[in-house]
């Protein structure tokens, strides 16, 4: 039986809302992102189960070609829950489309049959401890959020669990969890883009947006920790746009690999969308008001006291908002962190000291691991020169003013306490960040 989440009546935390000085876009006006949306490709390419009734022949990929899933990485077919196109699960949810899939899922568009309405479904992979962990944070997250008594207009740029259910497989069971559905992520999204970049305007309203979900987050507890292009998807404004795709797999079916226990399908490329932007996936994030430890982040965003093994807490996410800058606007990565073609904690660390200058002694006495790096006075001691750049040349796109204004945003993000480093309230009302609101307020 789906069970929807609910706030859990027994924990109820208090979250104090200050007043945040954010702006949304003006107005009457469109979201940042639909201005792309008539320049860029619209095509939309290519249990009792209820199959799908369309008669329309589906072109069939040869059987020695591997196919989605099948090229991840120790693939093993039993892992996946063998859904079919027109399935439908808890006699309510009508699978229409495949969206997407990775190591431990696959994802779908489906249609509640009971109220008509749009969802996404991610099938997790069978059990095991690791998928179990992940999928058990998300719903936790999202009790847990919605446990607050109180009010914050960050919820609505976090994408939150709506319901979840187990489903029988022929090789053991796998958890489903139901979401709002959403759009591209923001990494195919500044891929459509002209050179591969978000404009000034954009990042701003982007980040602006984002940063407000990511201080409800924090003043809940929550630390995401795993923020990157990836996982911030764009809304969807208009709802039409489920029903096209719906439309579409009835009349041009995916292209699909038919196997003796299971169908493999080609993946909905989802068209560019006019929403605003949404955090998501909270299956590594952590609860509690004190620190962590745990090797957390993707390995190139990873916060300084992550890779040194110290005690870590919600500053680490502020972290990623800055190396993210890179990604999004800047055409390439802040931190490279490779030697020999290999993640290597020295290369990162020197980069690091090279963009912020030497760590203070007091950071250094957090961590037994420091003294490889550095001596007791904080002297850099390691094999691995310190690269000659700057923070200030790194930064290229922008010059005069825009240039200085991105700049203090940034050095108030890379520091190495990260007692110092803004908060996401602090950082929603940058002068960077409230440049594009007023521009927009002029031009009106």
């Amino acid at each position: 039986m789906a069970v929807r989440i609910s706030p859990r009546s027994v924990v109820r935390p208090i979250l104090i809302c200050r007043r945040i000085p954010y702006y949304f876009p003006i107005a009457g006006r469109p979201p940042p992102m639909s201005k792309y949306s008539h320049t860029l490709p619209q095509t939309i390419m290519s249990s009792p189960l209820i199959r799908n009734s369309s008669t329309t022949p589906h072109p069939l990929l040869p059987q020695d070609v591997k196919c989605e899933e099948e090229d991840l990485p120790g693939y093993k077919p039993k892992d996946f829950y063998p859904v079919g196109l027109g399935d439908v699960f808890e006699s309510r949810y009508k699978v229409i489309a495949k969206l997407g899939f990775g190591v431990g899922s696959s994802v779908w568009l489906c249609r509640d049959v009971k109220s008509g309405d749009y969802l996404t479904m991610k099938v997790c992979t069978r059990q095991t401890a690791g998928i179990t962990a992940q999928a058990t944070n998300e719903v936790a997250v999202a009790r847990h959020i919605r446990a607050i008594d109180g009010v914050h207009p960050g919820d609505r740029y976090l994408r939150l669990v709506l319901g979840e259910f187990t489903i029988h497989g022929p090789a053991g069971e796998h958890r489903c969890l139901l979401y709002a559905p959403l759009g591209m992520t923001y990494t195919e999204f500044r891929n459509l883009l002209p050179d591969r970049v978000l404009d000034k305007a954009l990042l701003q309203q982007t980040y602006q947006l984002i940063l407000i979900g990511l201080d409800l987050l924090h003043q809940a507890g929550v630390v995401h920790t795993d923020i990157s292009p990836n996982n911030i998807l764009l809304g969807a404004r208009d709802s039409s746009l489920f029903s096209r795709i719906e439309r579409s797999e009835l009349e041009n079916p995916s292209a699909r690999k038919v196997l003796h226990d299971r169908t493999i399908y080609r993946s909905q490329a989802m068209p560019i969308t006019d929403g605003t932007p949404v955090l998501c996936d909270f299956g590594a994030a952590r609860i509690g008001e004190g620190k962590f430890r745990g090797d957390v982040m993707p390995d190139f965003y990873r916060a300084p006291e992550v890779i040194l093994g110290m005690e870590w807490d919600c500053k680490i996410d502020i972290w990623s908002i800055g190396v993210m800058v890179w990604d999004l606007f800047e055409d390439g990565r802040l931190f490279y962190a490779l030697k020999n073609r290999i993640l290597d904690d020295e290369q990162h660390l020197a980069e690091m000291v090279a963009l912020m200058g030497p760590p203070p002694r007091s950071f250094l006495e957090r961590s037994e691991k420091s003294r490889k790096y550095w001596d007791a006075e904080g002297r850099w001691i390691a094999a691995t020169p310190i690269p000659e750049q700057s923070l200030d040349a790194r930064e290229w796109r922008l010059e005069g003013e825009d240039h200085r204004l991105l700049l203090d945003f940034l050095c108030k993000i890379f520091r190495w306490l990260p007692e110092e480093r803004a908060s996401a309230q602090e950082l929603i009302s940058h002068p960077f960040l409230m440049q594009a609101h007023e521009q927009l307020h002029e031009a009106s």
